[in-house]
Protein backbone atom coordinates (compact mmCIF):
# COMPACT_ATOMS: atom_id res chain seq x y z
CA UNK A 1 0.00 0.00 0.00
CA UNK A 2 1.18 3.37 -0.98
CA UNK A 3 2.93 5.60 2.21
CA UNK A 4 0.92 8.28 3.22
CA UNK A 5 0.96 11.58 2.27
CA UNK A 6 1.02 15.22 4.36
CA UNK A 7 -0.01 17.81 1.84
CA UNK A 8 -1.50 20.10 3.93
CA UNK A 9 -2.56 22.21 0.86
CA UNK A 10 -6.42 22.96 1.84
CA UNK A 11 -9.48 21.37 -0.39
CA UNK A 12 -12.21 24.08 -0.63
CA UNK A 13 -13.76 22.64 -3.76
CA UNK A 14 -14.98 19.65 -6.21
CA UNK A 15 -13.28 21.63 -8.35
CA UNK A 16 -9.66 21.08 -6.51
CA UNK A 17 -9.80 17.00 -6.12
CA UNK A 18 -10.87 16.92 -9.78
CA UNK A 19 -8.03 19.12 -11.02
CA UNK A 20 -5.77 16.83 -8.52
CA UNK A 21 -6.40 13.62 -10.60
CA UNK A 22 -6.23 15.77 -13.69
CA UNK A 23 -2.73 17.34 -12.93
CA UNK A 24 -1.20 14.05 -13.51
CA UNK A 25 -1.50 14.33 -17.36
CA UNK A 26 1.61 13.79 -18.92
CA UNK A 27 3.32 14.48 -22.50
CA UNK A 28 3.88 11.08 -23.62
CA UNK A 29 8.20 11.82 -23.38
CA UNK A 30 7.23 11.99 -19.49
CA UNK A 31 5.29 8.63 -19.17
CA UNK A 32 6.99 6.31 -16.88
CA UNK A 33 6.66 2.40 -15.64
CA UNK A 34 6.18 2.41 -11.49
CA UNK A 35 6.06 -1.24 -10.66
CA UNK A 36 5.36 -2.79 -7.13
CA UNK A 37 5.93 -6.28 -5.69
CA UNK A 38 5.00 -7.84 -2.18
CA UNK A 39 6.90 -11.05 -1.30
CA UNK A 40 5.64 -13.33 1.87
CA UNK A 41 8.74 -13.64 4.22
CA UNK A 42 8.72 -17.11 6.51
CA UNK A 43 11.53 -18.04 9.23
CA UNK A 44 14.07 -20.75 7.23
CA UNK A 45 14.44 -22.37 10.42
CA UNK A 46 10.83 -23.55 10.73
CA UNK A 47 8.87 -22.40 7.98
CA UNK A 48 6.86 -19.91 10.48
CA UNK A 49 5.95 -16.06 10.07
CA UNK A 50 8.11 -13.81 10.59
CA UNK A 51 7.30 -11.47 13.70
CA UNK A 52 8.03 -7.39 13.65
CA UNK A 53 9.82 -7.65 17.00
CA UNK A 54 13.43 -9.99 17.89
CA UNK A 55 16.22 -11.60 16.28
CA UNK A 56 15.59 -12.83 12.72
CA UNK A 57 12.46 -10.22 12.48
CA UNK A 58 11.20 -7.61 9.80
CA UNK A 59 12.65 -4.33 12.15
CA UNK A 60 16.09 -6.03 11.92
CA UNK A 61 15.32 -6.28 7.90
CA UNK A 62 14.03 -3.29 7.49
CA UNK A 63 17.10 -1.87 9.36
CA UNK A 64 19.45 -3.74 7.50
CA UNK A 65 18.08 -2.48 4.36
CA UNK A 66 18.34 1.00 5.58
CA UNK A 67 22.19 0.48 6.59
CA UNK A 68 22.85 -0.91 3.19
CA UNK A 69 21.09 1.58 1.17
CA UNK A 70 21.20 4.92 2.78
CA UNK A 71 17.74 5.32 2.44
CA UNK A 72 15.69 7.25 4.95
CA UNK A 73 13.43 5.54 7.71
CA UNK A 74 9.31 5.65 7.88
CA UNK A 75 8.36 5.75 11.23
CA UNK A 76 5.27 5.37 13.07
CA UNK A 77 5.03 5.96 16.76
CA UNK A 78 8.97 5.56 16.61
CA UNK A 79 8.74 2.38 14.58
CA UNK A 80 10.47 1.75 10.97
CA UNK A 81 7.74 0.59 9.24
CA UNK A 82 9.45 1.67 5.78
CA UNK A 83 11.88 3.03 3.88
CA UNK A 84 11.98 5.95 1.36
CA UNK A 85 15.19 6.58 -1.39
CA UNK A 86 15.59 10.77 0.06
CA UNK A 87 16.50 11.14 -4.15
CA UNK A 88 12.97 10.36 -5.14
CA UNK A 89 13.37 7.03 -6.40
CA UNK A 90 11.43 4.45 -4.60
CA UNK A 91 10.22 3.18 -1.46
CA UNK A 92 10.26 -0.30 1.12
CA UNK A 93 6.94 -0.52 2.95
CA UNK A 94 5.25 -3.13 4.68
CA UNK A 95 1.91 -5.17 4.21
CA UNK A 96 0.26 -5.53 7.00
CA UNK A 97 1.34 -9.18 7.62
CA UNK A 98 4.62 -8.31 7.04
CA UNK A 99 4.76 -8.77 2.96
CA UNK A 100 7.31 -6.92 2.23
CA UNK A 101 7.11 -4.70 -0.88
CA UNK A 102 9.08 -2.84 -3.12
CA UNK A 103 7.60 0.16 -4.71
CA UNK A 104 9.55 1.08 -7.64
CA UNK A 105 11.07 4.27 -9.06
CA UNK A 106 9.36 5.74 -11.66
CA UNK A 107 11.20 4.79 -14.94
CA UNK A 108 11.36 4.90 -19.10
CA UNK A 109 12.06 1.31 -20.22
CA UNK A 110 11.15 -1.79 -18.42
CA UNK A 111 14.97 -3.10 -18.99
CA UNK A 112 15.46 -0.40 -15.80
CA UNK A 113 12.11 -2.22 -14.33
CA UNK A 114 14.20 -5.37 -14.70
CA UNK A 115 17.72 -3.75 -13.12
CA UNK A 116 15.51 -2.51 -10.25
CA UNK A 117 13.81 -5.22 -9.40
CA UNK A 118 17.18 -7.63 -9.61
CA UNK A 119 19.20 -5.21 -7.50
CA UNK A 120 16.23 -5.14 -4.85
CA UNK A 121 15.83 -9.20 -4.96
CA UNK A 122 19.77 -8.92 -4.44
CA UNK A 123 19.62 -6.38 -1.50
CA UNK A 124 16.99 -8.47 0.48
CA UNK A 125 18.83 -11.52 0.13
CA UNK A 126 22.10 -9.91 1.63
CA UNK A 127 20.31 -8.64 4.43
CA UNK A 128 17.88 -11.68 4.67
CA UNK A 129 19.81 -14.61 4.81
CA UNK A 130 22.25 -13.73 7.92
CA UNK A 131 18.55 -13.33 9.55
CA UNK A 132 17.26 -16.48 8.39
CA UNK A 133 14.57 -14.92 6.68
CA UNK A 134 13.04 -16.30 2.97
CA UNK A 135 10.55 -15.08 0.83
CA UNK A 136 7.50 -16.88 -1.36
CA UNK A 137 6.42 -16.63 -4.89
CA UNK A 138 3.07 -17.10 -4.24
CA UNK A 139 0.32 -14.58 -4.85
CA UNK A 140 -0.77 -15.80 -1.13
CA UNK A 141 0.50 -16.79 2.40
CA UNK A 142 -0.24 -20.82 1.44
CA UNK A 143 0.20 -22.24 5.22
CA UNK A 144 -0.55 -20.14 7.92
CA UNK A 145 -3.89 -19.13 9.43
CA UNK A 146 -4.87 -16.01 9.98
CA UNK A 147 -4.46 -16.14 13.61
CA UNK A 148 -0.67 -17.64 13.45
CA UNK A 149 -0.01 -13.95 10.79
CA UNK A 150 2.04 -11.27 12.39
CA UNK A 151 0.59 -8.19 12.71
CA UNK A 152 2.49 -5.08 11.92
CA UNK A 153 2.66 -1.96 14.00
CA UNK A 154 1.25 0.64 11.39
CA UNK A 155 -1.43 2.82 12.96
CA UNK A 156 -3.90 3.05 9.88
CA UNK A 157 -3.73 -0.89 9.45
CA UNK A 158 -5.36 -1.05 13.01
CA UNK A 159 -7.89 1.05 12.11
CA UNK A 160 -8.42 -1.03 8.69
CA UNK A 161 -8.30 -4.55 11.05
CA UNK A 162 -11.20 -3.09 12.85
CA UNK A 163 -13.27 -1.83 10.12
CA UNK A 164 -12.88 -5.13 7.22
CA UNK A 165 -15.34 -7.25 9.25
CA UNK A 166 -17.89 -4.87 8.99
CA UNK A 167 -18.14 -4.92 5.25
CA UNK A 168 -16.89 -8.02 4.32
CA UNK A 169 -15.64 -11.51 5.06
CA UNK A 170 -12.58 -11.57 3.67
CA UNK A 171 -11.00 -8.05 4.00
CA UNK A 172 -8.42 -9.51 6.75
CA UNK A 173 -7.46 -12.57 4.84
CA UNK A 174 -6.69 -9.96 2.06
CA UNK A 175 -4.66 -7.79 4.57
CA UNK A 176 -2.38 -10.07 5.76
CA UNK A 177 -2.06 -13.31 3.85
CA UNK A 178 -1.95 -12.04 0.02
CA UNK A 179 1.17 -10.47 -2.36
CA UNK A 180 0.05 -8.76 -5.54
CA UNK A 181 2.52 -7.38 -8.05
CA UNK A 182 0.90 -3.98 -9.82
CA UNK A 183 1.87 -1.53 -12.30
CA UNK A 184 1.64 2.34 -12.18
CA UNK A 185 1.16 3.35 -16.00
CA UNK A 186 0.33 7.46 -16.95
CA UNK A 187 -2.14 9.20 -19.42
CA UNK A 188 -2.19 12.20 -21.84
CA UNK A 189 -5.07 13.55 -21.24
CA UNK A 190 -8.49 12.91 -19.71
CA UNK A 191 -9.64 11.12 -23.37
CA UNK A 192 -6.02 8.80 -23.05
CA UNK A 193 -6.82 7.57 -19.34
CA UNK A 194 -10.34 6.88 -20.00
CA UNK A 195 -9.63 4.95 -23.21
CA UNK A 196 -6.56 2.89 -21.01
CA UNK A 197 -8.81 2.91 -18.08
CA UNK A 198 -11.69 0.88 -19.89
CA UNK A 199 -9.55 -1.51 -21.91
CA UNK A 200 -7.64 -2.31 -18.65
CA UNK A 201 -10.52 -2.70 -16.20
CA UNK A 202 -12.19 -5.07 -18.78
CA UNK A 203 -8.96 -6.89 -19.14
CA UNK A 204 -8.39 -7.06 -15.52
CA UNK A 205 -9.48 -10.54 -15.19
CA UNK A 206 -6.99 -11.54 -18.12
CA UNK A 207 -4.45 -10.57 -16.48
CA UNK A 208 -5.99 -12.06 -12.99
CA UNK A 209 -6.25 -15.91 -15.48
CA UNK A 210 -2.63 -15.25 -16.73
CA UNK A 211 -0.94 -14.38 -13.14
CA UNK A 212 -3.25 -16.99 -11.42
CA UNK A 213 -0.27 -18.12 -8.81
CA UNK A 214 -2.24 -18.26 -4.67
CA UNK A 215 -4.02 -21.72 -5.25
CA UNK A 216 -3.12 -22.43 -1.11
CA UNK A 217 -4.21 -21.45 1.97
CA UNK A 218 -4.34 -23.05 5.41
CA UNK A 219 -2.45 -25.69 4.23
CA UNK A 220 -3.99 -27.35 1.54
CA UNK A 221 -5.60 -26.65 -2.10
CA UNK A 222 -8.57 -24.11 -1.81
CA UNK A 223 -9.83 -25.32 -4.97
CA UNK A 224 -9.39 -21.94 -6.93
CA UNK A 225 -6.20 -21.07 -8.96
CA UNK A 226 -5.99 -17.39 -7.70
CA UNK A 227 -7.13 -17.52 -4.13
CA UNK A 228 -5.24 -13.94 -3.51
CA UNK A 229 -8.97 -12.54 -6.27
CA UNK A 230 -10.84 -14.29 -5.05
CA UNK A 231 -10.36 -12.75 -1.12
CA UNK A 232 -11.08 -9.53 -3.46
CA UNK A 233 -14.42 -10.74 -4.53
CA UNK A 234 -15.53 -9.83 -0.75
CA UNK A 235 -13.49 -7.67 0.97
CA UNK A 236 -15.25 -4.28 0.90
CA UNK A 237 -17.62 -4.19 -2.18
CA UNK A 238 -17.85 -0.29 -1.44
CA UNK A 239 -14.73 0.59 -2.84
CA UNK A 240 -13.12 -2.36 -5.16
CA UNK A 241 -14.24 -4.52 -7.92
CA UNK A 242 -14.93 -4.32 -11.87
CA UNK A 243 -16.19 -0.44 -11.44
CA UNK A 244 -18.86 -0.59 -14.50
CA UNK A 245 -19.21 3.51 -14.16
CA UNK A 246 -15.77 3.46 -16.17
CA UNK A 247 -17.69 2.44 -19.13
CA UNK A 248 -20.66 4.80 -19.09
CA UNK A 249 -20.82 7.85 -22.02
CA UNK A 250 -19.64 10.73 -20.71
CA UNK A 251 -17.19 9.19 -17.84
CA UNK A 252 -13.82 11.06 -17.21
CA UNK A 253 -11.92 12.61 -14.15
CA UNK A 254 -14.90 14.13 -12.72
CA UNK A 255 -17.07 10.82 -12.67
CA UNK A 256 -14.32 9.00 -10.65
CA UNK A 257 -13.93 11.79 -8.27
CA UNK A 258 -17.85 11.58 -7.53
CA UNK A 259 -17.63 8.03 -6.94
CA UNK A 260 -14.63 8.23 -4.60
CA UNK A 261 -16.34 11.42 -3.00
CA UNK A 262 -19.15 8.73 -1.45
CA UNK A 263 -16.63 5.82 -0.14
CA UNK A 264 -16.39 6.07 3.40
CA UNK A 265 -12.93 7.17 4.57
CA UNK A 266 -10.46 5.11 6.95
CA UNK A 267 -8.44 7.67 8.54
CA UNK A 268 -7.54 11.34 9.07
CA UNK A 269 -3.94 11.74 9.49
CA UNK A 270 -2.34 14.60 11.31
CA UNK A 271 0.28 13.95 14.07
CA UNK A 272 -1.82 10.58 14.25
CA UNK A 273 -4.00 8.43 12.89
CA UNK A 274 -7.67 9.95 13.66
CA UNK A 275 -10.54 7.03 12.35
CA UNK A 276 -13.21 8.19 10.55
CA UNK A 277 -14.85 4.80 9.11
CA UNK A 278 -18.69 6.50 9.49
CA UNK A 279 -18.47 9.64 6.85
CA UNK A 280 -17.35 9.67 3.41
CA UNK A 281 -15.14 12.02 1.88
CA UNK A 282 -17.98 14.23 1.09
CA UNK A 283 -19.65 14.40 4.33
CA UNK A 284 -16.07 15.69 5.30
CA UNK A 285 -15.95 17.68 3.05
CA UNK A 286 -18.89 19.31 4.23
CA UNK A 287 -18.06 19.56 7.89
CA UNK A 288 -18.77 16.31 9.13
CA UNK A 289 -15.95 15.99 11.24
CA UNK A 290 -15.37 19.07 12.60
CA UNK A 291 -16.64 18.80 15.79
CA UNK A 292 -14.65 15.61 16.34
CA UNK A 293 -11.42 17.47 15.04
CA UNK A 294 -11.76 20.60 15.45
CA UNK A 295 -9.33 22.99 13.60
CA UNK A 296 -9.05 20.52 10.95
CA UNK A 297 -9.65 21.03 7.65
CA UNK A 298 -9.49 19.06 4.88
CA UNK A 299 -6.32 18.97 2.69
CA UNK A 300 -4.97 17.74 -0.40
CA UNK A 301 -2.77 15.09 1.88
CA UNK A 302 -6.23 13.80 3.02
CA UNK A 303 -7.62 13.25 -0.86
CA UNK A 304 -4.49 11.46 -1.61
CA UNK A 305 -4.82 8.99 1.02
CA UNK A 306 -8.24 8.60 0.69
CA UNK A 307 -7.76 7.83 -3.01
CA UNK A 308 -4.85 5.14 -1.59
CA UNK A 309 -7.90 3.50 0.21
CA UNK A 310 -9.76 2.88 -2.99
CA UNK A 311 -9.44 -0.83 -4.43
CA UNK A 312 -10.63 -1.10 -7.44
CA UNK A 313 -9.41 -3.53 -10.36
CA UNK A 314 -7.79 -0.51 -11.87
CA UNK A 315 -7.10 2.57 -9.26
CA UNK A 316 -6.92 5.94 -10.83
CA UNK A 317 -4.61 8.71 -8.69
CA UNK A 318 -2.32 10.62 -11.04
CA UNK A 319 -1.89 7.71 -12.88
CA UNK A 320 -3.66 4.16 -13.29
CA UNK A 321 -2.66 1.31 -11.36
CA UNK A 322 -2.98 -2.44 -12.62
CA UNK A 323 -4.39 -4.50 -9.51
CA UNK A 324 -5.39 -7.63 -10.81
CA UNK A 325 -2.33 -9.74 -10.53
CA UNK A 326 -0.65 -11.93 -8.24
CA UNK A 327 2.75 -12.15 -7.66
CA UNK A 328 4.95 -14.78 -8.20
CA UNK A 329 8.63 -15.70 -9.90
CA UNK A 330 11.00 -12.78 -10.70
CA UNK A 331 10.23 -13.81 -14.08
CA UNK A 332 6.42 -13.19 -13.58
CA UNK A 333 6.82 -10.11 -12.00
CA UNK A 334 8.88 -8.48 -14.62
CA UNK A 335 6.09 -10.04 -17.03
CA UNK A 336 3.29 -7.82 -15.46
CA UNK A 337 4.67 -4.33 -16.65
CA UNK A 338 5.66 -5.38 -19.83
CA UNK A 339 2.52 -7.15 -20.49
CA UNK A 340 0.21 -3.56 -19.59
CA UNK A 341 3.20 -1.55 -20.94
CA UNK A 342 3.09 -3.25 -24.42
CA UNK A 343 -1.09 -2.92 -24.41
CA UNK A 344 -1.09 0.74 -23.00
CA UNK A 345 2.24 2.63 -23.72
CA UNK A 346 1.50 1.78 -28.07
CA UNK A 347 -1.57 3.63 -29.94
CA UNK A 348 -2.14 0.88 -32.08
CA UNK A 349 -1.53 -1.80 -29.78
CA UNK A 350 -4.22 0.27 -27.56
CA UNK A 351 -6.41 0.73 -30.09
CA UNK A 352 -6.77 -2.94 -31.14
CA UNK A 353 -7.19 -3.53 -27.74
CA UNK A 354 -10.08 -1.35 -27.20
CA UNK A 355 -11.80 -3.05 -30.73
CA UNK A 356 -11.42 -6.43 -28.82
CA UNK A 357 -13.38 -5.05 -25.11
CA UNK A 358 -15.53 -2.50 -26.45
CA UNK A 359 -18.66 -4.56 -27.19
CA UNK A 360 -18.71 -6.37 -23.62
CA UNK A 361 -21.34 -5.92 -21.62
CA UNK A 362 -21.35 -4.75 -17.73
CA UNK A 363 -22.89 -8.41 -16.91
CA UNK A 364 -19.80 -10.52 -19.06
CA UNK A 365 -17.18 -8.30 -17.61
CA UNK A 366 -18.37 -8.90 -13.75
CA UNK A 367 -19.28 -12.86 -14.85
CA UNK A 368 -15.37 -13.28 -16.09
CA UNK A 369 -14.36 -11.17 -12.69
CA UNK A 370 -16.12 -14.15 -10.65
CA UNK A 371 -15.29 -17.38 -12.47
CA UNK A 372 -11.37 -16.37 -13.45
CA UNK A 373 -10.62 -17.23 -9.25
CA UNK A 374 -11.37 -20.54 -10.04
CA UNK A 375 -11.75 -21.52 -13.59
CA UNK A 376 -8.45 -18.81 -14.79
CA UNK A 377 -7.83 -19.43 -18.49
CA UNK A 378 -10.53 -21.94 -19.11
CA UNK A 379 -13.67 -19.17 -17.77
CA UNK A 380 -15.79 -19.75 -20.71
CA UNK A 381 -15.99 -16.52 -22.99
CA UNK A 382 -18.70 -15.90 -25.67
CA UNK A 383 -17.88 -18.93 -27.79
CA UNK A 384 -14.49 -19.38 -26.23
CA UNK A 385 -12.22 -19.27 -23.08
CA UNK A 386 -10.16 -17.00 -21.58
CA UNK A 387 -6.88 -18.39 -23.09
CA UNK A 388 -8.75 -17.39 -26.22
CA UNK A 389 -8.42 -13.86 -25.17
CA UNK A 390 -5.52 -13.57 -23.19
CA UNK A 391 -3.94 -15.16 -26.68
CA UNK A 392 -5.10 -12.06 -28.33
CA UNK A 393 -3.89 -9.82 -25.45
CA UNK A 394 -0.51 -11.29 -25.21
CA UNK A 395 -0.32 -10.63 -29.10
CA UNK A 396 -1.41 -7.02 -29.19
CA UNK A 397 1.14 -6.39 -26.25
CA UNK A 398 4.22 -8.24 -27.95
CA UNK A 399 3.64 -6.07 -31.74
CA UNK A 400 3.38 -2.42 -28.80
CA UNK A 401 6.68 -3.83 -27.17
CA UNK A 402 7.87 -4.38 -30.47
CA UNK A 403 7.00 -1.04 -32.18
CA UNK A 404 8.34 0.95 -28.65
CA UNK A 405 12.02 -0.60 -29.69
CA UNK A 406 13.62 0.06 -26.32
CA UNK A 407 16.23 -1.94 -26.93
CA UNK A 408 19.02 -3.64 -23.69
CA UNK A 409 22.76 -3.19 -24.02
CA UNK A 410 22.62 -6.41 -25.54
CA UNK A 411 20.20 -5.69 -28.59
CA UNK A 412 17.24 -6.83 -26.90
CA UNK A 413 13.88 -5.41 -27.26
CA UNK A 414 11.26 -5.13 -24.18
CA UNK A 415 9.39 -8.24 -25.80
CA UNK A 416 11.78 -10.60 -24.18
CA UNK A 417 9.84 -9.89 -20.39
CA UNK A 418 6.95 -11.18 -21.87
CA UNK A 419 7.97 -14.68 -22.46
CA UNK A 420 6.65 -15.77 -19.15
CA UNK A 421 3.31 -15.22 -20.00
CA UNK A 422 3.68 -16.38 -23.66
CA UNK A 423 4.49 -19.74 -22.21
CA UNK A 424 1.32 -20.01 -20.20
CA UNK A 425 -0.95 -19.27 -23.42
CA UNK A 426 0.63 -21.70 -25.08
CA UNK A 427 0.41 -24.45 -23.04
CA UNK A 428 -3.08 -23.53 -21.89
CA UNK A 429 -1.40 -23.70 -17.73
CA UNK A 430 -1.39 -21.12 -15.03
CA UNK A 431 1.38 -21.30 -12.54
CA UNK A 432 -1.23 -22.20 -9.67
CA UNK A 433 -2.22 -25.14 -11.78
CA UNK A 434 1.61 -26.50 -12.29
CA UNK A 435 1.87 -26.06 -8.30
CA UNK A 436 -1.32 -28.09 -8.08
CA UNK A 437 -0.11 -30.72 -10.06
CA UNK A 438 3.30 -30.89 -8.28
CA UNK A 439 1.52 -31.35 -5.00
CA UNK A 440 -0.54 -34.09 -6.53
CA UNK A 441 2.39 -35.81 -7.50
CA UNK A 442 5.83 -34.95 -6.36
CA UNK A 443 5.15 -33.76 -3.39
CA UNK A 444 2.83 -36.34 -2.48
CA UNK A 445 0.09 -33.41 -0.60
CA UNK A 446 2.15 -31.97 1.46
CA UNK A 447 3.28 -27.94 1.17
CA UNK A 448 6.60 -28.35 2.87
CA UNK A 449 8.55 -28.54 -0.88
CA UNK A 450 7.25 -24.68 -1.41
CA UNK A 451 9.45 -23.40 1.02
CA UNK A 452 12.43 -24.77 -1.09
CA UNK A 453 11.72 -24.85 -4.68
CA UNK A 454 9.38 -21.08 -5.11
CA UNK A 455 11.26 -18.84 -2.97
CA UNK A 456 13.43 -15.50 -4.67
Amino acid sequence: MARDTSDDTPITSRDDLVGRLESGSKPRQDWRIGTEHEKVGFAKADRRPVPYEGQGGIRQLLEGMEGLLGWEPILDEGRPIGLVDPTGGGAISLEPGGQFELSGAPVETLHQTCSETHAHMAQVRQIAEPLGIGFLTLGASPVWSLAETPVMPKSRYAIMTDYMPKVGTRGLDMMYRTATVQVNLDFENEADMVRKMRVSVALQPIATALFANSPFLDGKPTGRLSERSEIWRDTDNARAGMIPFVFEDGYGFERYVDWALDVPMYFVKRERYHPATHVTFRQYLDGALRDELPGIVPTRGDWDNHLSTLFPEVRLKRFLEMRGADTGSLRRILALPAFWVGLLYDDEALGAAYDLVKDWTDAERQALRDQVPSLALKTPFRTGTVLDVARQAVALSRAGLARRARLNSGGDDETVYLAPVEETVALGRTQAEVLLDRFATTWGGALDPLFADHIY
